[in-house]
């Protein structure tokens, strides 16, 4: 059996031809209309395609000895491949969803004998036909399901990069059939991005003092995030039990920013000190280490552009060692473009993970899930609100799915797949 692909400017002619070179025995399979001549894309004509087999047991001579005297009208296409012209030639299919409905009733409806091998290979290139309608349907993302997500994820603000990761694998691990169950293709994409959300483990046992230090931009709330760290962990609640908490704030001239503790300090009955330099940070911290088993440290807010404050930030929180662990503060409603610059500006200081305040601020949080990701950094608080200590509390992968806008969550379900369990207590070493 040998394939063959001709061009003609008529029907009879490509036909003729084709019997002239292949006898016969030949079965079209599809036929359609192309531009054939010219020359470099110019001065083309309308002709004709016809793409089949032959099986012509005598070879082409015999068969040519009638063909160009004695040309034949254009035979009736065989029944399988009508509907297989029907099914995949079209220039312009209405959709891919009724084109693979036909090729899938071509198979039905011409089931051939087991033995028959020539059918069978006729049965094997429309499998190949419905594979490659399948492929095509999915290139552009033009299935339904495909653009809800696109579009879903583009309303939650998600980086092009992080969307084209969904997309790429959802056409990897889901059929075209299954994608036409929309309700279980979001349901697998928000465990994606739950998988895609890193939340920063506390070491099992803690060295005493622990210190916690948070930097990061001005105006994102770190004084208030300290005094609501200082509240969880000092005065406890329904999963922690309290313990020594003491806070330093450095450059206690900033407007606000000492009356702020102070206040916060009389409320808790949790001491607080200022410092203006590494000296006096360093003795402060000698000074608590010997009955505290936390503190929290508050710094100034830095531009990210401002890398000579970066610096001299750096050297002053030296004197707090190698062991504090530094935690970069970051508003939920901070702009896509900025993120990424902040998240690199801040890198000198090894922070070891991201707060997220003010997540009460907006509504669209693809945008930090998305540089996190992107970035390889991991998530240890959320605040949203103003009220200590009620509106912070440890990160979780299902906070975040929630928040989530356009997806329909199940949050028994998610709450399966992410379970977290907070500690009740800091083990010392």
């Amino acid at each position: 059996m040998e394939y063959f692909i001709e061009q003609a400017v008529s029907y009879t002619e490509c036909l003729n031809k084709i019997r002239m070179k292949y006898g016969d025995k030949v079965t079209i399979l599809s036929h359609k209309t192309v531009r054939i001549g010219g020359f470099l894309g110019l001065f083309t004509k309308e002709g004709v395609e016809l793409t089949g087999f032959s099986s012509n047991p005598y070879g082409k001579t015999l068969s040519a000895l009638n063909i160009s005297d004695n040309p034949m009208p254009a035979p009736d296409l065989p029944k399988p491949a009508q509907e297989i012209n029907t099914a995949v030639n079209t220039k312009k299919p209405a959709s891919f969803e009724e084109e693979k409905k036909k090729v899938l009733a071509v198979v039905a409806q011409q089931q051939p004998p087991a033995r028959d091998p020539t059918l069978q290979q006729v049965l094997s290139e429309v499998r190949n036909l419905k594979e490659r309608i399948d492929a095509s349907a999915l290139k552009n993302d033009e299935h339904t399901s495909l653009q809800r997500i696109k579009d879903t994820l583009i309303l939650n603000d998600f980086s092009q990069t992080y969307r084209q990761v969904i997309l790429d694998r959802i056409k990897k691990e889901f059929s075209l059939d299954a994608l036409n169950n929309y309700d279980m293709v979001q349901d697998k994409v928000l465990e994606w991005i739950g998988q895609s959300i890193t939340i920063y483990q506390e070491e099992e046992f803690q060295k005493r003092p622990r210190i916690l230090v948070l930097v990061g931009p001005t105006g994102v709330g770190k004084t208030t995030t300290i005094a609501k760290l200082a509240a969880i962990y000092g005065i406890g609640n329904s999963v922690r039990r309290p313990v020594s908490v003491r806070m330093i704030t450095i450059y206690a001239f900033r407007i606000g920013a000492k009356a702020q503790l102070e206040a916060y300090s009389k409320i808790m009955g949790l001491p607080v000190s200022y410092v203006e330099d590494y000296d006096d940070l360093k003795k402060t911290i000698a000074v608590y280490s010997e009955d505290a088993d936390m503190l929290l440290i508050d710094t100034i807010g830095k531009s990210p552009r401002d890398s000579a404050q970066l610096g001299e930030m750096k050297q002053l929180l030296d004197a707090c060692g190698p062991g504090a662990e530094v935690h970069l503060t970051m508003a939920a409603s901070t702009k896509s473009s900025d993120i990424k610059e902040i998240l690199r500006q801040f890198e000198p200081f090894a922070y070891r993970s991201v707060v997220i305040t003010k997540l009460d601020e907006t509504i669209r949080i693809g945008n930090i899930i998305s540089a996190l990701f992107e970035q390889r950094k991991s998530i240890s608080y959320i605040t949203d609100g103003q009220k200590v200590p009620n509106n912070i509390q440890s990160a979780t992968i299902v906070r975040f799915l929630i928040n989530l806008e356009g997806f329909h969550v199940n949050r028994t379900k998610i709450e399966k797949l992410f379970p977290h369990n907070e500690a009740n207590q800091i083990q010392w070493r």
